[in-house]
């Protein structure tokens, strides 16, 4: 397949997609293989709602919206037209997937294939039925993925190079597993928001986005505030109280007394606003329902300290403060081109 071919494809696949983005389902006319796919890509979407307990219907279709609108013609256009793909010599590339959100890895998965490579899936447990149904669907859309896609849950073997996403632990293991491939090893990494004091209830309310969507499960939620000295926090809980049917979703309840029982035998100080618990804690891996924030003085001295812990900050929510800031809201708003880790995965898959 021509590049061409396999970019034509996707944007294929984000019209079928676009169709489950909204809370009104739509059948479109005019797509291809449409009556043979519509019906069983719903009930995929509720049989990942019953599996995972996290995936609910708002997240799954926030994610599939994000994912519609980034295939298109212009998107994948824009993201692609640096790179040189003349001299690919196709190659099996593993992926090793996270299960945290809905389609973590479909970012990997669709580079592999846009670079000409061939694409092994060993997915999460946590996420298996949403990207094998959209693969057959770009399989009759484009029948030059055939043999292309394979997806196993057993050992990963009889690859050319690896993509694996886990956690601080498991990536110390597929350092010493993968070592003798090409990889790009993913751990741990959460996101920060620097706040001044003068935000708008606006910027707070975009804020909460970044800190409750996907119940702050993603690596790019912000689980940390930093704040200056004598930061009132009142505005902020007002900011977010719309948030607050949150606390209707069983798991994230049980979450939520949980660690508040924790933090209150600890004798921890906190705050709390009946959904959720800010804590001021050096971390910056706060557990769900809640957030951890830590005091600042000076400016530079702060930025300092986000350089030289940046391995493991995914995005840094601010404004004005940083030159590769993301605005507030937009965590959860990538582009093809940002790149988890800021480790660019086409750059590699055209270089191995």
């Amino acid at each position: 397949m021509q590049l061409q071919e396999r970019i034509n494809a996707f944007i294929k696949l984000g019209d079928f997609i676009r169709q489950f983005s909204k809370a009104n389902i739509q059948k479109a006319e005019n797509l291809e293989h449409n009556d043979l796919f519509f019906d069983g890509f719903k009930h995929q979407l509720k049989l990942a709602e019953e599996h995972n307990g996290w995936f609910t219907k708002e997240n799954i279709r926030f994610a599939l919206n994000s994912w519609a609108e980034a295939l298109t013609f212009d998107n994948l256009s824009k993201w692609l037209e640096p790179y040189e793909f003349d001299t690919i010599v196709p190659k099996q590339v593993a992926i090793i997937m996270a299960g945290n959100i809905p389609l973590v890895g479909f970012h990997d998965f669709l580079s592999v294939l846009i670079c000409g490579h061939r694409v092994l899936v060993k997915q999460s447990s946590n996420d298996k039925h949403l990207l094998p149904y959209l693969s057959k669907y770009l399989e009759y859309v484009a029948p030059g993925f055939k043999g292309q896609i394979k997806f196993t849950e057993e050992k990963v073997e009889n690859f050319d190079a690896v993509i694996a996403t886990g956690s601080n632990n498991t990536a110390r293991y597929f350092e010493y597993y993968f070592k003798g491939k090409p990889s790009i090893i993913r751990n741990n990494r959460n996101s920060v928001a620097v706040l001044t004091g003068h935000e708008t209830e606006e910027d707070l309310k975009q804020l909460s986005e970044d800190i409750f969507r996907y119940y702050g499960l993603g690596c790019r939620n912000v689980s940390k505030l930093f704040v200056p000295k004598g930061y009132d926090f009142n505005r902020f809980f007002e900011s977010i109280y719309h948030w607050h049917p949150i606390i209707d979703k069983a798991k994230y309840a049980n979450n939520y007394d949980y660690n508040k029982a924790v933090y209150l035998m600890s004798e921890f100080d906190m705050l709390e606003n009946g959904f959720f618990i800010i804590k001021e804690d050096q971390s910056y891996s706060s557990p769900i329902a809640t957030l951890f924030y830590e005091f600042y003085q000076n400016i530079d001295e702060l930025k300092a300290k986000l350089s030289a812990d940046a391995d493991q900050i995914q995005c840094i929510v601010a404004s004005g403060f940083a030159e590769n800031e993301i605005p507030f809201g937009c965590t959860q708003k990538p582009q093809l081109w940002d790149y988890a880790d800021s480790k660019d995965s086409v750059k590699f898959l055209l270089s191995i």
